[in-house]
């Protein structure tokens, strides 16, 4: 292996929560940062490691591992998902639950940042033992989380009736009902209208701004989609709706498909549904993930898992726009040089952060026994998130750093600004 191959390797090999901390590193070198608050902002406030025992329909006892990491809650009670996954790790969750710190912050929100997980493989286990599995996850640390501590959301591979079981768990322990410990629920146990494509939504209001900015027309504009999940066919489907965008390339984990005229998000949804995969859609040419990349688009939008974008595919990426729907897509080497080229990266924590804010509109309504209409979630919505691409935005001109740089600067300096306030350090 040559030299400049070993030194992919070891970024494509390098941990999120070690991506997490350099980012960290680097903004606080910029920020000339106060070195104590470095030290307490750049480690997680609290980490929970808990044993689930679940009785599975063949009578056997499984333990299950699982997760809670706080990083900070310094502007408010912690927030972040909870990941059901085969491949879950605590160095995951702890980068996750760094980026939630980060995201909570630059959208101005009263919100600390947190991340659970546990590790299985959810298609492999009937609803029973889900449900089991998830009150399990609950009864392990409830005592650790609550409206005003901790409030967990879905993520990967859980949903809302995972997120109903976690609540309706946590009420019985509390010995009363207990909405506001949950977001991500069902519409009747409080939910919030408007969360369910949140993500997505917020981070297409980002890149409508964004193509102002790069005087780039969206309507007819060619997107590639790199992980149609929930998060994927809802940026692919609305930003054909929204905004007239042709999608030209899904994928997910089986590989991708490729359309020059542009492919149907819905139609493909349903293909996917049928078949598991997006592969092998009709009228479409096969393609891989990393071909994907590549491709010649106006706009890239990886909404999959972390360290897809590395040094060395970075320099064969084409788009105008970068706009990270996924959490820690792009790896530090990378992330220079798409801004020597001059591509427009629109950083996960800022693009991704719809739906940590609807999950918070969600507590506010949760807080307050008074719902809002969709409408007005989305309204509110976008103000929150357009406010943010423009003060990172403005931050980037100011000091002539990339968008991921001036993200942090905005969010780091309002956690330090409240630990001195608050007199941590």
């Amino acid at each position: 292996m040559s030299p400049n191959q070993m030194k992919d390797q070891k970024q494509i090999n390098t941990s999120p929560f070690e991506i997490a901390q350099k980012q960290c590193d680097s903004c606080a070198e910029f920020l000339n940062l106060d070195p104590n608050i470095h030290a307490i902002i750049r480690v997680p406030k609290r980490e929970i490691h808990v044993s689930i025992p679940v009785r599975m329909d063949n009578g056997a006892i499984k333990i299950f591992q699982g997760f809670r990491v706080v990083h900070n809650d310094v502007l408010g009670p912690a927030k972040g998902g909870i990941r059901f996954h085969p491949d879950e790790t605590i160095d995951t969750v702890r980068a996750l639950a760094t980026w939630m710190t980060w995201k909570s912050s630059l959208l101005n929100l009263p919100l600390g940042g947190a991340k659970g997980g546990v590790i299985c493989n959810p298609k492999e286990l009937s609803m029973g033992e889900l449900e089991r599995l998830s009150r399990g996850y609950i009864s392990s640390l409830w005592q650790f989380v609550g409206p005003e501590v901790d409030v967990p959301a879905p993520d990967v591979y859980t949903n809302p009736q995972i997120m109903a079981w976690m609540m309706d768990e946590y009420s019985k322990l509390a010995g009363k009902n207990q909405f506001g410990v949950i977001t991500g629920k069902p519409l009747l146990l409080g939910g919030s209208l408007g969360r369910n494509d949140a993500t997505a939504r917020g981070g297409l209001y980002v890149l409508r701004e964004a193509a102002k900015v790069c005087s780039l027309e969206l309507n007819g504009a060619s997107l590639a989609v790199q992980g149609f999940g929930n998060v994927g066919y809802h940026v692919a489907s609305l930003a054909s709706s929204l905004f007239g965008c042709k999608i030209t390339a899904v994928s997910d984990s089986k590989g991708g498909i490729y359309k020059k005229e542009g492919l149907d998000p819905r139609s493909i949804h349903e293909h996917k549904l049928k078949t598991g995969s997006v592969i092998n859609y009709p009228g479409s040419e096969a393609i891989s993930n990393e071909e994907l990349l590549g491709l010649d688009v106006d706009v890239i939008c990886p909404c999959a898992l972390e360290n897809i974008i590395t040094e060395k595919n970075a320099p064969r990426i084409k788009a105008a726009i970068v706009a990270e729907f996924a959490n820690g897509p792009t790896t530090p080497g990378a992330d220079d040089i798409l801004y020597q080229k001059g591509v427009h990266l629109l950083p996960d924590f800022l693009c991704n952060a719809g739906g940590v804010t609807v999950s918070y509109f969600e507590m506010v309504q949760n807080f307050s026994m008074y719902y809002w209409d969709e409408k007005e979630v989305h309204e509110r919505l976008d103000k929150k998130i357009t406010a943010a691409y423009h003060s990172v935005l403005n931050t980037s001109k100011e000091y002539k750093i990339n968008m991921r740089q001036a993200a942090y600067a905005v969010s780091v300096k309002r956690v330090a600004d409240a630990i001195k306030l608050r007199g941590w350090a």
